[in-house]
């Protein structure tokens, strides 16, 4: 198993619930959610420049359009913003009740459809569903039975999908038909340990390899896709939430981490939690496609 150096902090920016990295290739800069803010921010690692683009409501993530603005699933429902995001319309209702869920984990496939799933906030339940939004502005539910819906990432075949519950410890593997993207039947791919940390935001490299970040784990690994331990990277933070690749040859991720819920005593302890970080890793990650519609 590799072991990387640490992670370090590129963006002090304490967010207290940091998700969804986004690498926009168009602008060489890395657009990320502070769910609870709610905020989609904007980083330019090459010049260090910051700004945040406040949201009407919880945003759980959100996707790049190829026509410019965002794809966004917030706590009521799916909409399109524009470039400064502003809401444009709604194209989507939570499909489950917005007093107790809200839009948690997403991102656009390789057919340029918009995945997000939900959260079931009382936690009693598998009651958190995975819906898609297609190009047409079509919206369904595709999956349910989970807590909380996390780790959405897909295959550089465009022959698997792949969906965590990250309160069960549960990695799910989805087959996908290499021409329409349908899904079939889940398997579970990995069942990860109590105690060592719980499978959040995910991402595929380049040669198939998935990376999640391991909330309350304090590190990010890498997966094959059969589900081995092949590489770590620990973390100055104890809450990690998801991982994006970037930078011009897209080897560098960047990982985005939490303070929600945390007391004074754990903050103390991890004073850069909420942070952005980022660490060169030698492969490299995907180009992120763009919602079509």
């Amino acid at each position: 198993m590799k072991l990387y150096p640490g992670a370090v902090s590129v963006l002090d920016v304490q967010a207290t619930l940091g998700e969804c990295p986004v690498w926009s290739a168009r602008e060489n800069v890395l657009y990320f959610a502070d769910i609870l803010a709610p905020a989609i921010h904007r980083f330019d690692p090459a010049s260090g420049a910051h700004s945040v683009l406040p949201m009407p409501e919880h945003t759980g993530c959100f996707g790049l359009r190829a026509g410019g603005g965002f794809v966004a699933a917030m706590r009521s429902g799916v909409f399109l913003l524009d470039a400064a995001g502003r809401v444009e319309r709604k194209v989507g209702d939570n499909p489950t009740d917005p007093a107790q869920s809200r839009f948690n984990d997403g991102r656009v496939d390789p057919w340029g459809r918009f995945w997000c799933g939900t959260i079931w906030q009382p936690r009693d339940r598998p009651a958190g569903v995975l819906c898609r939004l297609d190009p047409d502005l079509s919206f369904r539910v595709v999956a349910g039975d989970v807590l909380v819906s996390n780790g959405l990432a897909f295959a550089p075949g465009r022959d698997r999908m792949y969906h965590s519950d990250t309160p069960n410890h549960v990695l799910y593997a989805y087959p996908l038909d290499p021409t329409t993207g349908e899904p079939g039947s889940r398997a579970m791919l990995k069942r990860f340990p109590q105690g060592q940390g719980r499978p959040d935001g995910a991402a595929v490299d380049s040669e198939g390899c998935y990376w999640s970040a391991l909330f309350d784990g304090g590190r990010v690994v890498r997966l094959s896709p059969a589900g081995e331990l092949l590489a770590e990277i620990p973390l100055p933070v104890r809450w990690p939430t998801m991982v994006a690749f970037g930078g011009p040859d897209l080897k560098t991720l960047f990982i985005t981490s939490s303070r929600e819920n945390r007391s004074e005593a754990e903050l103390a302890q991890y004073p850069q939690s909420g942070n952005l970080f980022a660490v060169t890793v030698d492969v490299a990650g995907r180009v992120e496609p763009c919602f079509a519609g």
